[in-house]
């Protein structure tokens, strides 16, 4: 393969969807989607319930088929098994055989793939090697999905969809597992990820996808999402209550953190000016850009919106 070649494959996405719809009866899940994954990328997939994650990722591994457009693993139709021998999957719910052992349940996993990875490195990697000999159902929720990501990486995949990988975890167990998440990636494998917890996505993601009615509703990096909305975070020290401000016309949402007032605005000079005024002993004022939560929040909001007055009615997913 000469150099072009290879540039070229390298490039060339190892999952797919084009022009992806889905239908459940009247209901559209997905109305013409869009999405391609390329390797040593993260790409989170999130969107509020409803908005067609599930079916999208139900595409791509080849477990619903789409009624209009294509779905694609490593070009190729993604229930042809040269295909799905290079994907490893952790779902959000996973029944599995619970008086088998944790290497019992490595090793049996591992069996079905042409060039998987040592039982003990995936243990290891995903922090469960101390559990190897115990029963799976002898294990806590958090150590069962520990097990389950290293069964999702133990055939050595180049894709691997994540779904709510974290549920359950406590925040040193999440925060290992983030780290062999980017270590997957560095290495060159593709990873889809969906979670609900938004911190995650923006640790992790290379790129963010928004869903909402079936459509994918904007896409880019964190740092892109963040900028496509007008909303600021306001944090200070003081007297006032957030009942007070949330009262005020230039206020989103407002709280407290850790004694902090906190103020969520779209229009940060007007809010400063009224904040000063009513309580000239603020101190620690802060202000910055809109994190993820609330660029999620915006455009989802919006998104549904359009695609409702575009429909003449809101469209929800049925799976």
């Amino acid at each position: 393969m000469d150099e072009n070649t290879h540039g070229q494959a390298r490039h060339r996405p190892i999952a797919r969807l084009a022009g992806a719809c889905r239908r459940y009866g009247k209901v559209a899940a997905l109305q013409g989607v869009d999405l391609e994954l390329r390797s040593g990328e993260l790409l989170a997939l999130l969107g509020p319930n409803g908005a067609g994650k599930t079916t999208a990722i139900s595409l791509l591994l080849g477990l619903q088929r789409p009624d209009a457009g294509r779905a694609e693993l490593f070009g190729r139709d993604p229930q042809d098994i040269v295909a799905r021998r290079n994907i490893g999957v952790m779902l959000q719910h996973a029944q599995l055989p619970g008086t088998l052992r944790v290497g019992e349940l490595l090793r049996l996993v591992a069996s079905y793939y042409p060039d998987p990875r040592d039982a003990g490195d995936a243990a290891a990697l995903a922090g469960v090697d101390d559990l190897v000999r115990r029963p799976y159902g002898k294990l806590s929720g958090g150590q069962q999905r520990r097990v389950q990501f290293a069964l999702a990486m133990v055939g050595n995949p180049r894709l691997l969809f994540l779904d709510e990988p974290t549920v359950g975890m406590d925040q040193q167990s999440r925060v290992a597992l983030w780290a062999a998440i980017r270590q997957l990636v560095a290495d060159g494998c593709g990873v889809v990820l969906t979670t609900h917890y938004l911190e995650e996505a923006e640790a992790l993601a290379d790129r963010v996808c928004v869903m909402a009615a079936g459509r994918i509703v904007t896409e880019g990096s964190v740092d892109a999402l963040r900028e496509r909305v007008a909303a600021k975070r306001v944090r200070c020290r003081s007297r006032l209550a957030p009942a007070e401000v949330l009262a005020w016309p230039e206020t989103v949402d407002a709280g407290l953190d850790g004694g902090h007032l906190w103020i969520t605005t779209t229009r940060a000079e007007d809010l400063l000016r009224r904040l000063l005024a009513a309580d000239a002993g603020v101190e620690g004022l802060e202000l910055r850009g809109a994190g993820l939560a609330e660029a999620f929040t915006e455009i989802t909001r919006s998104g549904a919106a359009e695609a409702a007055a575009g429909d003449g009615a809101h469209l929800e997913e049925a799976a």
